[in-house]
């Protein structure tokens, strides 16, 4: 992703000012930048999150794999910088996940709720930023909660409640991100998917989401506010 955004800010007429490593020096990079755009590691988040709050420097965070617990501390340091944060920059993503939700405030909740989302084998974290992304579209329109979210199922599960927003994630061979959504009611089902073939549609995003964020009042942001779909 570091590549790809790398290419995508060039391909928009932007200087590179620095290029950032876990270990590399983090402050003298944000000293000479208008905005940093982050897809990095969980445990690196915090320290960005400061540093660029202390520097007063904008932030566009695509990074994932954070537990619940992080994300609610973190979130109270993004709110003193100005910053982006998504699970995902495609803007056909963000489409995806605005359907989502007016699908799932539509339909009835006997429309059940299924999520799943492919990637290649080398992710490390499950379900994927997009997946908890589109699991919050559900559970906002229904008045769930994410303990209303059923990771897989194995063995005698009992029958499917109504209340349940079912999780799968799945990894394998190179596949960029892969996401669909399943309302399924006694004769019939609806589907949304999203398949990505190329990580340039990522880093178009986040670029785009740097080249919005600069001179916004401090808060959090997410994609949608950058594309206009609130």
């Amino acid at each position: 992703m570091g590549n790809a955004v790398a290419s995508a800010a060039a391909e928009a007429g932007h200087e590179l000012t620095g290029q950032v490593d876990i270990g590399d020096n983090l402050e003298a990079a944000l000293k000479a930048s208008d905005v940093v755009i982050d897809f990095s590691y969980h445990t690196v988040t915090e320290g960005l999150f400061e540093k660029a709050a202390e520097l007063e420097k904008p932030v566009v965070c695509g990074t994932t794999g954070h537990s619940h617990l992080e994300r609610a501390s973190l979130l109270e340091i993004a709110r003193r910088n100005a910053t982006v944060w998504a699970g995902n920059f495609s803007i056909g993503v963000n489409l995806l996940c605005y359907l989502t939700e007016k699908a799932a405030g539509i339909l009835p909740i006997e429309y059940n709720a299924e999520i799943t989302e492919m990637h290649h084998r080398l992710k490390k974290d499950a379900p994927s930023g997009t997946a908890l992304m589109l699991a919050e579209s559900v559970i906002g329109q229904r008045g769930l909660s994410m303990d209303d979210l059923k990771h897989g199922r194995e063995g005698i599960t009992g029958e499917r409640t109504e209340r349940e927003v079912g999780m799968h994630s799945l990894r394998g061979g190179d596949v960029v991100g892969d996401h669909t959504v399943m309302f399924s009611d006694i004769g019939e089902r609806i589907e949304l998917t999203h398949q990505a073939s190329s990580r340039t549609i990522f880093a178009r995003g986040a670029v785009r989401a740097a080249e919005w964020v600069l001179g916004k009042e401090k808060g959090i942001y997410s994609m949608r506010d950058v594309l206009g779909l609130d």
